[in-house]
């Protein structure tokens, strides 16, 4: 099912009878950089790592050149030779410490004020996000968002993990699909569809697209401009340049 994009209407006048819902990717868009790596140093430490990409390298070049569900498919190699068999509360305790201190090194200053500014709207935000859940979601915690939809490492027998996905990795489609999940579970989205949220939703990659493209107000949070995939969006510093008292509304960059 999808959610209504259609008229883009003016963002500062919301529709009196459908909730808000902000939705924020993670890396690179409430952050700098990518957090996956760093967090798998932080758990495993550095040879190990470094052991587990040499050996995955040539994969992960023809991930990086395919994208989609060969990405995929190599990030969960990843995760099956560095976090299979550690014992989830373990991994979650460390995804706790390791959030609050890829925060400070990295929260983006400009995204974190437009989430403030649809906090004090009173809408609803939530990360909807690859990375996984053991970190995304006390990061979530920390910076005081309504919901976390990321990535779920699946738990084996006698708490450990598999090292393969719960699921899906949540990326792509997936992001959009958990979404709606999430909203109906939380009674912003009925059954049937018929009151749906006016959606905004930021991201910085393509990995994002999907979901932009499903909202009503799709916003460009990268930093590549116009060589970047979402540049089709209105940018980050352009909706928020809109929001200020007297401001027209923002509109996308030239196709």
């Amino acid at each position: 099912m999808a959610l209504r994009s259609p008229d883009r209407t003016d963002p500062d006048r919301p529709d009196p009878g459908r909730p808000t819902v902000a939705a924020f990717d993670f890396d690179g868009t409430l952050t700098d950089g990518g957090s996956i790596i760093p967090f798998l140093f932080s758990l495993r430490g550095t040879w190990p790592v470094l052991r587990a990409l040499a050996r995955l390298s040539p994969q992960f070049v023809r991930a990086g050149i395919a994208g989609g569900t060969v990405a995929d498919q190599v990030k969960e190699k990843l995760f099956h030779r560095l976090l299979g068999g550690l014992p989830v509360a373990e991994v979650d305790h460390q995804g706790a410490v390791f959030a609050r201190q890829h925060l400070a090194r990295h929260l983006r200053a400009d995204t974190m004020r437009r989430l403030e500014w649809h906090q004090r709207q009173g809408h609803y935000t939530v990360i909807v996000s690859a990375s996984p859940e053991c970190y995304v979601r006390p990061a979530g915690a920390e910076i005081g968002v309504d919901g976390v939809v990321a990535t779920r490492l699946a738990v084996g027998g006698g708490g450990l993990l598999t090292g393969g996905y719960e699921g899906k990795n949540c990326r792509g489609a997936e992001k959009y699909a958990r979404l709606i999940v999430h909203l109906r579970s939380q009674g912003l989205l009925s059954r049937n569809g018929a009151e749906q949220p006016v959606l905004w939703a930021y991201g910085n990659s393509r990995g994002d697209l999907r979901l932009l493209n499903a909202a009503d107000h799709g916003v460009d949070a990268g930093r590549l401009g116009a060589l970047g995939r979402l540049r089709h969006f209105p940018t980050l510093a352009a909706v928020e340049a809109a929001s200020r008292p007297g401001a027209p509304p923002a509109s996308p960059s030239p196709r």
